[in-house]
């Protein structure tokens, strides 16, 4: 029986949301990743993206994996490696699309592209042995958040967007464009306080002039809005990944629970539609980033 990849995701995140745990940030609460938090990496370094991460945290957790490194069964075998007896893989996903062509009713042909969706398994190099010693190696420790991180400072500052400090809320404002944070030392840690500016500046890039990301949001506390909720929270767990922060969960994520369980049991492709609107909206916050240009020796 074919596997539906949509439900079977959504169900486990369903399972950790009714428990009160929230799939994309279990790393840096269950303190399985000692030190720094990073994508799950693929053999060769690249890091997954979008759901594959959610999913991939979310079995490194509950297997308590302290590697970011997969791969499948035949990447680890032409490492020289195998999988140990008995290990299961864990499902990944990857988007495609089919073309077919179609008799219109005047008779000429019109192609159109399909998308769907494929799965497959891959393993943690903790339940393989024989690959190279730099898979096993074991993060470094986590950075001294006694005070401002300057990396993090340098790319929130990079993306130019109009940052205001003072009051005691976070909010991003649409009609004046600006995020409102409060001051930095109210904050209980430095990453709580990146982590909220991820959180806002996801909401940033729905601007008309940025990604123009709309979920046909009425009012306050409605599905459209529970949908974009659920995308900066996913965008700021990508970027606290991405700049190697440590956040803890906010106080406001049982409030917003319910309202995506509503969101993510009555549509089995919320959650990757979510993921993904996160995902261009990390890499729209990458892109204007200043672009890293390496001295070339040649005289």
């Amino acid at each position: 029986m074919k596997q539906d990849i949509y439900q079977k995701v959504t169900d486990k995140i369903i399972a950790d949301l009714e428990q009160g745990e929230l799939t994309w940030l279990k790393p840096w609460s269950s303190g399985n990743l000692e030190g720094k938090i990073t994508k799950p990496l693929r053999h060769n370094g690249v890091p997954y993206n979008g759901i594959n991460i959610l999913m991939l945290w979310g079995a490194s957790v509950e297997a308590g994996y302290l590697s970011p490194f997969w791969m499948t069964f035949k990447q680890a075998k032409e490492l020289g490696a195998h999988v140990k007896k008995g290990e299961r893989g864990n499902l990944v996903v990857y988007a495609n699309t089919i073309t077919k062509t179609e008799e219109q009713d005047d008779g000429s042909e019109e192609e159109r592209k399909i998308p769907f969706m494929k799965g497959y398994s891959v393993f943690n190099v903790e339940q393989i042995e024989g690959l190279p010693e730099h898979y096993y190696s074991k993060p470094e420790p986590a950075i001294d958040p006694a005070t401002r991180i300057d990396h993090a400072e340098e790319f929130f500052r990079s993306t130019d967007a109009d940052i205001r400090h003072g009051g005691n809320r976070a909010y991003y404002s649409g009609g004046s464009d600006h995020v409102q944070m409060p001051h930095f030392e109210t904050f209980h840690s430095p990453e709580s306080y990146y982590a909220t500016l991820a959180h806002e500046l996801t909401h940033w890039t729905k601007h008309k002039s940025r990604l123009d990301r709309e979920f046909g949001r009425k009012t306050w506390g409605d599905e459209g809005y529970a949908r974009e909720e659920l995308v900066a929270e996913l965008g700021a767990a990508f970027l606290c990944a991405d700049l190697e922060l440590t956040p803890e969960p906010g106080s406001d994520h049982a409030a917003y629970i319910q309202s995506w369980l509503k969101v993510l049991k009555e549509d089995k492709r919320a959650i990757f539609s979510a993921a993904a609107h996160a995902q261009r909206a990390a890499d729209f916050l990458h892109g204007l980033q200043p672009m890293i240009v390496e001295e070339s020796n040649a005289a």
